[in-house]
């Protein structure tokens, strides 16, 4: 699971779930003049609200998680668990709606609920507002453009490199083992030079084994803001891969207003969405 793929949508949804569990060990209701032996229970001890908001709003923020940070998030029914985690935040906060008008449920535990000054508890209160910023923030996040913005920024390279050579030290550059500059792809290291003989010339560092396209166009590193398909060469409109933020990938040719994109692992296709991506 890559948290770089995550939204700022997705930390109001998190932070949202973090106040429901909390909330949920405070009193759900307070009773006026009630003696000091009472207890007044919290969710975990009803089973409706327990079952019906708290772990209900918690499975749907953990849905909605997951399928934001999984490359390829798992499908029931033929469908994304985004959606359905979406629809459990929902429920959640209409449930909370109906449990803060009536805190009892319905129930008569006290005697009359009228007579006995029942009213809803701090815990219930956090219950409903926890739900409700859940419910807000899985609907507002694929419309808020705001809430769209990466949770945490893609660092940058450590310093500007020639083009050519390998980038060092950001996430998702190729790392220890890669080929060092100066030598060509297969050649074995040289052992010295021969006595007498003048030390040869520093060789430049190889070009990415790409193919360079016509025109002006150099290779360059880049990161995506929010995680993007990335579609075949050939046209086909089922994505090959996703591009996720805060890796590196290297954009090999320019294709009108779109980018053919190399990841890690070798694979090409074309980004067709190239706005605000960030240079390396």
């Amino acid at each position: 699971m890559n948290i770089r793929s995550l939204t700022r949508g997705d930390g109001v949804v998190i932070g949202a779930a973090v106040l429901l569990l909390i909330a949920s060990f405070l009193a759900i209701y307070s009773i006026d003049g009630a003696p000091d032996s009472y207890e007044i229970p919290n969710a975990w001890q009803s089973g409706p609200l327990l079952l019906g908001v708290v772990l209900a709003g918690i499975i749907g923020a953990a849905l909605i998680v997951v399928s934001h940070g999984l490359p390829q998030p798992p499908k029931v029914a033929g469908l994304d668990i985004g959606p359905f985690g979406v629809a459990f935040t929902v429920f959640a906060a209409w449930s909370a709606l109906g449990n803060l008008f009536d805190p009892l449920g319905g129930t008569d535990n006290v005697g009359n609920a009228s007579d006995s000054g029942v009213s809803a508890g701090i815990g219930l209160i956090l219950i409903f507002i926890a739900t409700l910023i859940l419910a807000g923030g899985a609907i507002a996040t694929p419309l808020v453009p705001a809430l769209k913005v990466a949770l945490l920024p893609a660092p940058k390279p450590a310093a500007p490199q020639p083009y050519g050579g390998q980038p060092q030290g950001g996430y998702g550059y190729p790392g220890a083992g890669a080929q060092q500059p100066g030598q060509p792809y297969g050649a074995q290291p040289q052992a010295g030079q021969p006595f007498g003989g003048q030390p040869s010339q520093p060789q430049q560092a190889p070009a990415p084994q790409v193919q360079q396209p016509a025109g002006d166009f150099s290779p360059f590193w880049f990161a995506v803001p929010v995680p993007r398909p990335l579609y075949a060469e050939d046209g086909s409109p089922t994505p090959i891969a996703e591009l996720a933020p805060g890796t590196w990938y290297l954009a090999v040719e320019q294709r009108g207003p779109s980018l053919v994109a190399q990841t890690q692992d070798g694979r090409r296709g074309v980004l067709q969405d190239t706005s605000g991506i960030q240079r390396g």
